[in-house]
């Protein structure tokens, strides 16, 4: 059974020096060092089986996202939509089936642990917020199934799941987070890479890394951002942001993707990316109270007891208030996406993600 375990500060100094986050890490750097250099369409061929196996699970997460259309009157709120807790409702219901269909060599233990990590993947139902842990998640999940021999890294499969299977999961978070609005997941927004995300910065800094021409500074240049949008994850996630944050400039609502933007070279912004992906996610106990162990993702020794929970569904956690950064606290942050939208219903202009 999966279960959240890290409760303490103490906990969080067990967890980052164990084999477990270091064999996580290891998986990440893998998968990035896949697409050094590789354009979002440069996939590796031959495509095994269970990618596109993988490929076809997601498609039907999309369908199941297409039978929730959003009810609610746009105009009446910023926050999230209620509508998406009936996908995830969904989503949950049919995880074990989706996966059994698609994996069908695992085992009823391995598809139920899975699981877990399918599901919470795409956000968090009660405060229909998205964030970084949740697309750690998604992560989990495509460890787990490397660890049960479905993905083999020393073939395609290391380029591949980034490039066919990671992409289309940012796709569909796309979709979620401009269909249902969804709220960054705590108040570190503006602070970080971006409200939701974080791999796709990291992944696209590799990508970039062994690019001749294109400099970090380009990002601040429209014409660029517009042409490579479609052809470096990098780009596409500052496109993303523009078409989102449009009341100022990258230097004033992003102001770390500024600073990395005055890096020299893409190969440093890789190896930065690498440092603030272990310190400012894998580090953090707000993120990583809602971390989940398993079997292939297991719990170091000396760890705290399963976590506690309260009616309401959230961590009794003693030390929380305290740690800085309010991510998954449940504060409620009106998302960029949201107020763009509501704009421009208000000015009676079509929305930009229909």
């Amino acid at each position: 059974m999966a279960e959240k375990r890290l409760l303490t500060h103490e906990d969080m100094k067990l967890w980052e020096v164990s084999s477990t986050r270091a064999e996580l890490t290891e998986f990440i750097e893998t998968l990035a060092e896949g697409v050094r250099g590789h354009e979002n369409t440069q996939y590796e061929l031959p495509v095994s089986d269970n990618i596109e196996a993988t490929m076809n699970l997601m498609g039907e997460i999309v369908k199941i996202i297409e039978k929730h259309p959003v009810m609610t009157d746009a105009a009446t709120s910023r926050f999230g939509k209620v509508e998406f807790r009936d996908y995830l409702d969904e989503v949950e219901a049919n995880s074990i089936q989706l996966i059994k269909d698609t994996y069908p060599t695992l085992t009823d233990d391995q598809v139920a642990m899975l699981s877990t990590y399918l599901v919470q993947s795409w956000g968090d139902k009660r405060r229909i917020d998205y964030g970084s842990g949740h697309e750690l998640n998604f992560v989990c999940f495509l460890y787990g199934l490397t660890f049960y021999k479905q993905f083999d890294l020393s073939g395609t499969d290391s380029t591949n799941l980034v490039l066919k299977v990671f992409i289309e999961y940012l796709r569909i978070m796309r979709i979620l987070e401009t269909k249902y609005w969804l709220e960054p997941a705590g108040s570190h927004g503006v602070w970080g890479l971006d409200d939701y995300h974080f791999l796709p910065f990291f992944f696209g800094a590799f990508q970039l890394s062994t690019h001749k021409h294109l400099k970090p500074k380009s990002i601040h240049t429209e014409e660029v951002v517009e042409m490579f949008a479609d052809r470096y994850l990098y780009f596409g996630c500052i496109a993303f942001i523009n078409s989102v944050k449009t009341t100022a400039s990258l230097r004033w609502h992003s102001p770390m993707l500024d600073d990395i933007s005055g890096v020299k070279k893409w190969s440093k912004v890789a190896e930065g990316m690498v440092k603030m992906y272990k310190a400012e996610v894998l580090s953090k106990l707000p993120i990583m109270q809602h971390f989940y162990f398993s079997e292939f993702l297991p719990c170091p020794e000396g760890v705290s007891p399963p976590h506690k929970h309260t009616d309401e569904g959230d961590v009794e956690l003693q030390t929380h208030a305290h740690s800085g950064w309010g991510d998954c606290c449940g504060i409620k942050i009106p998302s960029a996406i949201a107020a763009t939208q509501l704009n421009n219903i208000q000015n009676h202009r079509p929305l930009p993600f229909d």
